[in-house]
């Protein structure tokens, strides 16, 4: 028998808070130095038509992956609390329904890719030099969808049962071997085929499904509580009330990405007005920003799986634990890290910017404005994981809404008459700010205890009282046990 999932309902909770989060953390890390090594090669030695072509179909492989990311988080959530109900048979019910949506997903997105790939780049604006090699490579990674599906989806499914070391150690083997085929399938070294920009997706595809198999294995000879072998198929029949909870909460949580994604074109559709080295200047601090957000974004799904457990354990203390120490958390693992890119700025942002470059010195000045913003974000993000472990999405969605679309970018847009390209530097604080002060409002105010994922016990009964067993009491309470957060 494997190993109890890790119970995150007792136990200090800074101590498993954290040890949970490291792994996390350390996976994104991961991939983010992934994809800057695969750029390298790509770059560097098939040239700069290629590395557009990786860059343009990136953008819709990042796409397709973040169009479901709500949905693998609602996954989380449902299945973290009936864990922490003691509740595995209806965790195994939210597998086999979430399995059989991801893989007809993938399925479909996979055939319909294949022939769609060069009228999406081509929708794009990709250049004529780079639209063959860009469908070359795409159809590859529209291929390799349904193990990036699964192995996405697995992942959440881990984390939700307390699992967050067990899909860093299959993503790490992903990205080892990621980087080992990725010459040798460019290249054509030894036995293998010379498939130029191709052989870069086809390392992606085949380090993927094999990280996959081994995942699967792993869990098929651990006996894991969420593995569904072949008597178990009658579980993967979608169970109508948990796909509309799938749906109905992860949209929203996967609508948080897209106005993520379109603020950042908006603000950077406002710095290309500035000319090229302020462009640049802004594309380097770009770089370094993305590694100073992952603590909170770590820490943010990390607190997510821990409340979830909570929640369904009916622990409310151990909630505004969580809240409390993912909060703390992020700003003394983002402190650490802006700290030295402050201090270091004019050698950390060199390294993306050419020897004697002027937009050195613009990209220290923004940087200095800036980069204090995420220690606002990251609480924004801690207490939204804590919120929707209950179901609450909604509400996070319109917080962030507010505070990109309602201050970040008309702030940016109105102020430059008055201060330059400095308001467009200056909205990261103002709007993070708004964020975070929107967030712990909601915290300390809103109907969040109340929300559900899905419908109560006693709701569940009074529909059809001869076929619902006895069971533990609904992981959400339909009343507030808390009406005072911190109380």
């Amino acid at each position: 028998m494997a190993k109890a999932p890790l119970d995150l309902t007792t136990g200090p909770i800074g101590r498993n808070l954290l040890l949970f989060a490291l792994p996390i953390l350390a996976g994104n890390i991961a991939q983010s130095l992934n994809g800057s090594v695969n750029a390298i090669w790509v770059g560097r030695f098939l040239g700069e038509a290629a590395l557009t072509a990786t860059a343009n179909a990136n953008n819709i492989m990042f796409f397709l992956i973040g169009s479901v990311f709500g949905i693998g988080m609602a996954a989380t959530i449902l299945i973290g609390q009936a864990m922490g109900a003691k509740d595995t048979a209806q965790a195994r019910r939210v597998m086999g329904t979430s399995a059989t949506f991801f893989i007809g997903l993938s399925a479909v997105i996979a055939v319909a890719g294949w022939w769609l790939s060069r009228p999406l780049l081509a929708a794009m604006g990709t250049p004529a030099a780079s639209l063959p090699l860009a469908e070359a490579y795409l159809r590859v990674i529209f291929l390799a969808m349904p193990t990036l599906y699964a192995f996405a989806f697995l992942s959440s499914a881990l984390r939700g049962v307390g699992d967050s070391r067990t899909p860093f150690r299959f993503l790490l083997v992903s990205v080892l071997l990621d980087i080992l085929f990725n010459p040798l399938l460019i290249f054509g070294l030894g036995p293998f085929p010379e498939l130029g920009i191709a052989g870069a997706a086809w390392a992606t595809l085949i380090a993927q499904t094999l990280s996959l198999i081994g995942l699967l294995w792993y869990m098929r000879n651990k006996r894991h509580v969420l593995w569904l072998g072949r008597k178990d198929m009658a579980l993967f029949k979608v169970d109508l009330e948990i796909l509309k909870a799938l749906v109905i909460k992860g949209v929203p949580m996967g609508l948080q990405m897209v106005l993520i994604s379109l603020s950042m074109i908006m603000m950077m559709s406002m710095v290309n007005h500035y000319g090229t080295d302020t462009a640049a200047a802004y594309g380097a601090s770009l770089q370094l920003w993305t590694y100073v957000q992952m603590p909170a974004m770590a820490i943010g799904a990390a607190c997510s799986s821990m409340a979830a457990q909570n929640v369904g354990a009916q622990r409310w203390d151990r909630v505004r634990g969580t809240a409390r120490s993912g909060v703390l958390f992020n700003f003394a693992l983002t402190g650490l890290l802006i700290l030295p890119l402050v201090l270091l700025d004019r050698y950390t942002l060199a390294l993306f910017l050419p020897s004697g470059s002027e937009a050195l010195d613009v990209a220290r000045h923004l940087n200095h404005i800036a980069i204090w913003s995420f220690l606002f974000f990251g609480v924004s993000f801690v207490i939204s994981g804590v919120v929707r472990s209950t179901g609450a999405v909604i509400p996070p969605l319109l917080i962030l809404a507010a505070s990109l679309w309602g201050v970040r970018v008309p702030f940016a847009e109105l102020m430059q008459d008055r201060l330059g390209a400095d308001a467009v530097w200056w909205s990261f604080p103002v709007s993070s700010l708004c964020a975070m002060l929107l967030s712990l409002a909601y915290y300390r105010w809103g109907g969040w205890r109340r929300a559900r994922m899905l419908p109560s016990h006693r709701e569940e009964v009074a529909a059809s009282p001869a076929e619902v067993p006895a069971q533990p009491p609904s992981p959400v309470a339909d009343h507030d046990p808390d009406p005072v957060a911190g109380r």
